[in-house]
This record gives C-alpha cells, sequence and structure tokens, in this order.
C-alpha cells in the first residue's frame, strides 16, 4: 500500500486533467472505435477464437492496442522536460548568448523555447501537441514517434478486418447480377452461421471503423513521416525554421559565412541514437548537447540572437495574392496544403487579395505570422496572428526596402 501511494502522488492526478481536452477525446475514441470493432469483428465474424489464426490475429490486434496507449499516454503524461527555474549556466559569462525567459525567471537553455500553452520554457522543444494536450520534447519525442509508427501499423490491421469481414458477410447474403452475368454465393458461406447476425447496425458500425481506420493510417503516417525526417537530421520543427532564416540572413547581406547546424552528427544512425535508446531514456540531460566540430554548444543560440536583432530576418513581409477562409485543413489549397496542416490549436488567419502579413516562421507549406490590419503595425500594436498556406501569398518585391537595415549596418556586417 505505500509503494502504491509513492507512485500515485497529487501532482500525478493532477496531470490527469490533460485527458479534459478535445485533443485526448478524439484521439483516445478513435482508438476505443477502431480496436472494439475489430475484435468484435473478427471474433463474431471474420476470424473465430476457436482457430489457431483467430486465435494469433486476436492477440496481435491486443497487441496493438496496449503499445498504442502506452506509447500515447508516455508521451502525454512523461512530458517534453522543463528547463528548471531559475535556470543558468554553469559559467555565467555564458548566459550573454542566451536569452531570458520572463516568465520562468530563468535562461532559455540551448534548444529550449518557452511555451505558451504550458507557461513553461520545454527542452529541445519541438511543437505542441493538442492530440496529446502537451508538448513534444527532449523526453517524450521517442514515444510520441513511436506511437506516430504504431497507431497506422495497427490501423492497417483494423482495416484488414473491417474489410474481410463486410466481404465475406455480404457474400453470404447477397447476390448480384448483371443481365448475363450471375455470380453464385454459395461457396463464400460458412458453417456453422455465427451465433449473432451480421446485420444492418454491425454493418454500418463497421464501415465507419474503416474510415476512422483508413483516415488515420493515412493523416498519422503523414505525421510520422515528417517526425522521422527532422529526428534523422537530429533537429526540431522550430530549429529547421532557425536554419532556413540563417540562409536568407547571409544570402540578403552577402556575408562570407557558412551557416552549420550544429547538432546534426553527420551520420543519421548518430542521429537516431540521440532520440531513440534502448533503455527509452533519451541521451543527455536537455540542457547541454553534443555538437559537430567546427561548431560550440552556443552556435544556435548565437544565430537566434542575430536574427532577433535583424528586423528583416524576424519578420519578413508578404502579400495576400489569393483569398484564404481560414480552414484549418482547407481542401482548396491543394493536397500537399491539406495533408500537412500545422498539428496545432494556433488559430489560421482569414486572408483577403491585397493584404499584407509578417511572417515570423513556418513550414514547408504554411507560414505564422501577422496580419497587418492598419498603419499601427510598426508600433505592433493591431495585429491578427496565426497560420496561412504560403501558395496564397508571396514576398513583397520590395521587402528589402520596406524593412531595411540601415546602409552602413549593411556594410558593415
Amino acid at each position: 500500500m505505500g509503494t502504491f501511494c509513492s507512485v500515485i502522488k497529487f501532482e500525478n492526478l493532477q496531470e490527469l486533467k490533460r485527458l479534459c481536452h478535445w485533443g485526448p477525446i478524439i484521439a483516445l475514441s478513435v482508438i476505443a472505435i477502431c480496436s472494439t470493432m475489430a475484435m468484435i469483428d473478427s471474433v463474431l465474424w471474420y476470424w473465430p477464437l476457436h482457430t489457431t489464426g483467430g486465435s494469433v490475429n486476436f492477440i496481435m490486434l491486443i497487441n496493438w492496442t496496449v503499445m498504442i496507449l502506452y506509447n500515447y499516454f508516455n508521451a502525454m503524461f512523461a512530458g517534453p522536460g522543463f528547463v528548471p527555474r531559475e535556470w543558468k549556466p554553469e559559467n555565467l559569462q555564458d548566459s550573454m548568448y542566451l536569452q531570458y525567459c520572463k516568465v520562468c525567471q530563468a535562461y532559455k537553455a540551448p534548444r529550449s523555447h518557452h511555451c505558451r500553452k504550458c507557461n513553461r520554457c520545454i527542452l529541445k522543444m519541438d511543437h505542441h501537441c493538442p492530440w496529446i494536450n502537451n508538448c513534444c520534447g527532449h523526453q517524450n519525442h521517442a514515444s510520441f514517434t513511436l506511437f506516430l509508427l504504431l497507431a497506422p501499423l495497427g490501423c492497417i490491421h483494423a482495416a484488414f478486418i473491417f474489410v474481410m469481414t463486410m466481404y465475406t458477410q455480404l457474400y453470404n447474403r447477397l447476390s448480384f447480377g448483371w443481365n448475363t452475368v450471375k455470380i453464385d454465393m454459395s461457396a463464400a458461406r460458412r458453417d456453422p452461421l455465427p451465433i449473432v447476425p451480421f446485420g444492418l447496425a454491425a454493418f454500418a458500425a463497421t464501415l465507419f471503423a474503416l474510415g476512422l481506420a483508413l483516415g488515420t493510417t493515412i493523416a498519422v503516417g503523414m505525421l510520422f513521416f515528417i517526425q522521422i525526417k527532422i529526428i534523422l537530421r537530429n533537429k526540431t520543427s522550430i530549429e529547421s525554421w532557425i536554419e532556413e532564416k540563417a540562409k536568407d540572413r547571409i544570402q540578403y547581406y552577402q556575408l562570407d559565412e557558412v551557416f552549420i547546424f550544429p547538432y546534426d552528427m553527420g551520420s543519421k544512425w548518430k542521429n537516431f541514437k540521440q532520440v531513440f535508446t534502448w533503455s527509452g531514456v533519451p541521451e543527455g540531460d536537455g540542457l547541454e548537447w553534443p555538437v559537430r566540430e567546427g561548431c560550440h554548444q552556443y552556435s544556435l543560440t548565437i544565430e537566434q540572437l542575430k536574427q532577433k536583432a535583424d528586423k528583416r530576418v524576424r519578420s519578413v513581409r508578404y502579400k495576400v495574392i489569393e483569398d484564404f477562409s481560414g480552414a484549418y485543413c482547407p481542401l482548396n489549397r491543394g493536397l500537399k496544403t491539406f495533408f500537412t496542416s500545422p498539428c496545432t490549436e494556433e488559430p489560421r488567419i482569414q486572408l483577403q487579395k491585397g493584404e499584407l502579413i509578417l511572417a515570423t516562421r513556418g513550414l514547408r507549406y504554411w507560414l505564422y505570422g501577422d496580419k497587418i490590419v492598419d498603419d499601427s503595425f510598426i508600433e505592433g500594436t493591431s495585429r491578427i496572428r496565426g497560420w496561412f498556406p504560403r501558395n496564397c501569398v508571396e514576398k513583397c518585391p520590395c521587402d528589402g526596402e520596406s524593412d531595411p537595415a540601415p546602409e552602413g549596418e549593411k556594410k558593415n556586417r
């Protein structure tokens, strides 16, 4: 009893409130519906337990469900890891390379960023995921990625069960004929017949579960592809955008320098081992990181400070060339834009042709920034912030003239 009480603490119970959110509710509902219907369809109508194959199939279905839920809850409740409050580098002189977070009353460690939803600085923050109602970061990156892998695999197995159940049961009950073509379906009958008949309600429930399984396979599978790609480069989504802005800064000022991402070990296997380990615990403490030759611990944070000081890079101006409704998954903007919609609760901006946007970060097909609603944008007092598709806007040809760096500064740089 004492051991049980030491595991379940008040802080752990407080974390249960993460379940009271639309993201986990939808995700867990999809898992429950697909898993339950797959087991019911398999046992009652397609692959009964008294056969060897049916027993193995049932065990596999349970195994998928357990592994998916384990990694899902681990990603949600273990959390990404936070920068300790009032943290500062051991060598105080290194603080000049770091940004200070007034909310956490601490310096932002390398690769960490402040999350407005969690209200904490997150270690190696990738993004805040509404489906787990938590951030994806240093400590839960592996569990989150494994969930993104196992969910589509389990759904593929369930979808196979759904298709075969409907096929065999409808084959038993229906006959189709076209003019001279007749199909004899008597060979598909199973003896003995199932105890519970496959009625209209069972067909509708199976068809609905099939739709959920296929949709989850496509959507979550694409998220897994995105995550594994950045893991093999030892980056996060935020760091990819920082690197893109670094190259833009160097190109704009025609500097004689090359930005080298410091955390890429030069080997996909070494990068992979930074996240996935046999123990399940990621390497390092999330505050200090191994870097490649020619870089040091604060190479990326120094680049961030340069970008913060450079107004032109921090917010690039775009002009709206096509209207955008503000939909979270717009079908009319193309399939790539539809399927790569950012997995975040942050709003989408409704755009009208001719408006101006200041973009601060983005993905391949989406940008994040502020819509300028009047001439007060210089002071930053009147803006609407959110995501919008890249193919709705184009970079202003006069961007360099709109927010220029002083001529003397350009020459000095």
